[in-house]
């Protein structure tokens, strides 16, 4: 095994590592008010409600957020995921950006107005270190009890606008966000995380391919002007049975439009659960020249559940077992719905699973 190996890749020729599952079904779990998220800070907000803002509790409750990374970790996690799925001045905006569009609707001059706004940026700076040092907090203070190193993982979601759609079925030629907005916020965001001290990037929940470019490039920006080079975990979703995503590509189109970013890692994760998603997890493992991950939620949509996703541990663990017996995977954790006690029992299930074979990047096997 080549000495310069990052310790994530090593692992990952060792053994099927183990990703995090979902941070808003653990909120959920503790049942914040209104006030909770305000906090004595943003105690005097006005205008708009923050219940719902997951990242702001990075600055009004952290010990929340800590404790559901202690949680995860004790699960067997070798990976956690920073609380910054939307932590972008555009992801964040409806929450902490108080001024309206000036013509009725939200267009690229209001989004410049957004991701240019010194105080929402310097919110989104702080949210993002704060929620590396977080975690970083909780991951070391796990390696050091149990001796397993432990990795965190800087979250880059998806935003609420695409580059590649209209939101105006009456106008398709319309685009709410240009591509340099979209590169600036999430440059923001890559480099705050970076910061922060992460050990690697994940750009997550990719339905719009042109916009993780955006977050590519910025990504690639922010290397360089930090003179160090992450590892970069990407996973797209797909978004119905039809296995493409909601800009219209395919699993291989995906892949293909991502390749040039030299990615450690490359996944599905979210919409879909196991049973839908699996045929598309089989074509990416068999065509990726990259580590392949997978993190599904715990079945479709079910308002009913508890936690809105059906599967429970006991149905869920099986099904990525099966992937992992297989050989389709590198890394396995659970997306929307899933909890450390879906964790927990895929750490157990995958534990004598081989890791997916394949012709490394260098030519080595």
């Amino acid at each position: 095994m080549p000495a310069n190996l990052h310790p994530l890749e090593a692992l990952l020729r060792q053994r099927i590592v183990v990703l995090d599952g979902a941070m808003g079904t653990m909120i959920q779990r503790y049942k914040l008010s209104e006030q909770d998220y305000r906090g004595k800070r943003f105690h005097d907000w006005k205008g708009k409600d923050l219940k719902g803002s997951l990242e702001l509790l990075l600055l009004t409750k952290p010990e929340v957020i800590e404790e559901i990374h202690t949680q995860y970790l004790e699960a067997g996690a070798d990976i956690i995921e920073t609380n910054t799925f939307s932590a972008t001045t555009i992801g964040l905006h409806d929450f902490l950006f108080q001024r309206e569009p000036t013509n009725g609707r939200k267009d690229q001059e209001f989004f410049h107005r957004v991701v240019n706004d010194v105080d929402l940026r310097g919110l989104v700076h702080e949210m993002n270190v704060a929620a590396a040092t977080v975690a970083r907090r909780a991951a070391d203070r796990v390696t050091n009890k149990t001796g397993t190193p432990r990795f965190v993982a800087g979250s880059i979601g998806p935003l609420p606008v695409t580059a590649s759609i209209s939101p105006d079925v009456n106008d398709p030629g319309f685009r709410a966000v240009s591509f340099d907005q979209l590169r600036q916020t999430y440059f923001d965001q890559a480099s705050a995380l970076v910061e922060g001290d992460v050990d690697l990037l994940i750009v997550e929940t990719i339905f719009d391919t042109l916009n993780a470019k955006a977050a590519l490039f910025a990504i690639a920006e922010v290397f360089e002007k930090a003179g160090k080079q992450l590892p970069l975990l990407i996973s797209g979703t797909v978004t119905d049975r039809s296995g493409r995503t909601l800009g219209g590509q395919t699993v291989e189109a995906f892949l293909i439009s991502i390749a040039h970013a030299q990615p450690l890692i490359v996944g599905l994760n979210c919409s879909l659960g196991p049973d839908e998603m699996e045929p598309y997890i089989e074509e990416l493992a068999r065509i990726s020249p990259y580590y392949m991950s997978a993190y599904p939620n715990a079945g479709l949509p079910d308002p009913l559940s508890e936690t809105g996703f059906p599967e429970t541990p006991k149905i869920f663990s099986p099904k990525l077992e099966k992937w992992a017996a297989n050989g389709w995977l590198n890394l396995v954790g659970g997306c929307c719905g899933t909890t450390p006690e879906h964790i927990r029992a895929i750490a157990e299930a995958v534990r004598d699973c081989r890791p997916r074979a394949f012709s490394h990047r260098n030519g080595t096997d």
